[in-house]
């Protein structure tokens, strides 16, 4: 699949992304434990989305949901942890998205 991974220093942080038809968008960085992260998110058209991390070999969703368009909330921070927002667009068509994270 082809997209894009950016690593930033989380949070205060905006992004705007052009997602592939059949690609993905993906913004990962290093929380603290007991750290709080509001997201807000906005995309033109429908696309997966989730908010994860590995434990070894397994992957965890603290948010996951599909043929969203925009979605807004707090994440709160139970482990120092690698925490990655990512988007995949299923359509034919290039998605435009932009991204907000805030303490």
């Amino acid at each position: 699949r082809m997209g894009h991974k950016q690593r930033v220093d989380l949070p205060g942080f905006e992004h705007r992304a052009e997602v592939a038809p059949g690609g993905f968008a993906e913004v990962c960085g290093k929380l603290a434990r007991g750290t709080a992260v509001r997201w807000a998110f906005e995309s033109v058209g429908p696309m997966d989305f989730n908010v994860h991390y590995h434990e070894g070999k397994k992957v965890v969703f603290p948010v996951r949901r599909a043929g969203a368009t925009k979605g807004a909330a707090t994440l709160k921070v139970k482990l120092d942890q690698d925490y990655c927002w990512m988007w995949s667009n299923k359509s034919t068509q290039p998605l435009a998205l932009q991204l907000t994270l805030a303490r």
